[in-house]
């Protein structure tokens, strides 16, 4: 047996007897912390919403497939992986819609192909930045993103385009 298997018992161990010690109503800090919990879920769900019904929206009308044939001539004179465009486009968006890409570029090209390879590196270095934002900023109640967005999306060209040559030079 580890010490992680009494990781959480012996926090939560801790907890109660912290509690005891210093005389608190830990049950009751418990469900405020649950309330509070609760309204910060009531106060990101509108956003989040928002964001999965347009990437859902974007994906079935076929605006993704689009998108990629127009910028495949470009990624092919730049040396990106045109399997990787969609990739790239819907990581900001989505996490798990990402992974779902990433699974298909395996599947269809091999994990040892450079198209395979540079999407596991955006996959490893790239961040949901829309998600992000919509999570994070609706739980601080900030309004204006101001530079968020393009810092965080050129965060996310950056690594898109590191990730290809990353691969290229140690391949």
């Amino acid at each position: 047996m580890s010490i992680s298997n009494f990781a959480v018992p012996g926090i939560f161990v801790f907890v109660l007897i912290y509690g005891l010690i210093k005389k608190i109503d830990v049950f009751a800090e418990f469900i405020e912390g649950v309330k509070d919990g609760l309204k910060t879920v009531l106060d990101i769900f509108p956003s989040l919403f928002a964001l999965i019904l347009a990437v859902g929206m974007f994906r079935s009308s076929g605006g993704m497939e689009f998108l990629s044939a127009l910028l495949k001539p470009v990624a092919d004179g730049a040396g990106f992986p045109a399997e990787v465009i969609p990739l790239v486009m819907l990581r900001p968006f989505s996490g798990s819609g990402a992974i779902a890409l990433f699974e298909n570029i395996l599947n269809s090209v091999g994990a040892d192909s450079f198209a395979g390879r540079v999407s596991s590196v955006i996959l490893g270095s790239s961040e949901t930045t829309f998600y992000t934002i919509a999570v994070y900023f609706a739980a601080t109640k900030v309004k204006k993103t101001r530079h968020a967005l393009p810092a965080a999306l050129s965060g996310d060209l950056a690594a898109a385009v590191f990730s290809t040559l990353a691969v290229r030079w140690l391949l």
